[in-house]
């Protein structure tokens, strides 16, 4: 799983501003401005923040993304033209974060994490996302580009039913799409887990175990990204804020109704994941069981030969059967009747 790892120590007595990690300018940050409404639609690529300021006071819809937290001081002009908390900047940048929703003055505050799977890595990546809504815009702001956004911004550019509403439909889409996605993360998930078990039955080996191991923690790192998004959904859609429409709760109960689908799936892996353990300790067992077997069955045949040849291997003078002409023959013979024989009895018991 391809994860942002993070310092869980920060510096105390700061103040917010002072909290906000300095990163570098040269770090590419893409910023896209759709701008519309029912009549009205307008997509640019914007090369100054400054450009998306006159947007903050107009009557139509404006949703800005933000691919990229390489420039601090870009996010803070815009949250100063957009009255954003200082401590809001500061989750921004936390990519830890948990999911959560936040009222405050005049806006909305929403983190989540947007999950997707790369193929040539055979991975899923968790990337932070954050949207501020309010009473006429949308700011999302992701920490790497590209998005699973594309299907919302085709259906912007269609002209469909999404440009007849208000930024908190526009949210509730993108959260949507997002939960969506989830769905396809899961049935690679699952073919991982249904892999790595038909692995334990058929030859656990060393490099199985830790499989295992590396399964249990991607499981724990998802857990800790879908577990909050419900209660993040179910109080986006109980909120009393005037910026949630009564006509947008509808569809937030159908993505809550989603996301416990997901968490019950995940739950699901979970107890697969666990169980696993048994399954590979039972895998060697019975690996080693039919190795005793194995031994324990050459040994009983080789009991009764090794007690002939001791027998007739002592060196006293006088044992007929030393000087009969077919006695070296007819011990032979009887030491191979006995093989025969125990494995006759051996196949009759089904223990070989």
């Amino acid at each position: 799983m391809s994860r942002h790892r993070h310092s869980l120590i920060k510096q105390t007595g700061l103040l917010p501003r002072n909290s906000i990690p300095p990163g570098p300018s040269y770090q590419p940050v893409r910023i896209t401005v759709i701008d519309y409404d029912a009549t009205h639609f307008q997509e640019k690529i914007v090369r100054q923040v400054s450009e998306c300021f006159p947007f903050r006071d107009t009557e139509t819809v404006t949703w800005i993304n933000i691919d990229g937290l390489g420039n601090p001081g870009l996010i803070e002009d815009l949250g100063k033209c957009f009255t954003i908390h200082p401590l809001i900047l500061e989750d921004i940048f936390n990519t830890g974060q948990r999911p959560k929703m936040e009222d405050l003055d005049g806006y909305l505050y929403i983190t989540l994490k947007m999950l997707s799977y790369l193929e040539a890595e055979k991975e899923i990546k968790i990337e932070h996302i954050s949207i501020l809504m309010g009473k006429n815009f949308l700011i999302s702001i992701q920490e790497d580009e590209g998005d699973v956004f594309d299907p919302v911004r085709e259906r912007i550019r269609k002209d469909g039913k999404i440009r007849q509403f208000g930024p908190d439909y526009l949210a509730y889409a993108l959260i949507d799409t997002i939960v969506d996605n989830y769905f396809s993360v899961m049935e690679k998930l699952e073919e991982k887990v249904e892999d790595l078990e038909e692995e334990l039955v058929a030859s656990p080996t060393q490099d199985s175990l830790q499989k295992i191991n590396r399964l249990k923690k991607d499981m724990i790192f998802l857990r800790k990204s879908v577990w909050p998004l419900r209660e993040l959904i179910n109080n986006f859609e109980r909120s009393d804020s005037t910026l949630i429409r009564e006509s947008t709760r509808i569809y937030l109960r159908d993505v809550y109704d989603h996301t416990i689908q997901v968490i019950d799936t995940l739950e699901t892996f979970r107890d697969m994941v666990s169980g696993m353990i048994d399954i590979y300790l039972s895998g060697l067992s019975y690996k080693m069981n039919e190795i005793m077997k194995v031994l324990t069955l050459i040994a009983t045949i080789f009991i009764p030969l090794t007690f002939v040849v001791g027998l007739y291997g002592m060196n006293f003078k006088n044992m007929p059967e030393i000087e009969w002409e077919f006695g070296y023959y007819s011990v032979l013979i009887v030491m191979a009747l006995m093989v025969i024989g125990m494995l006759t009895f051996f196949r009759k018991k089904k223990w070989i």
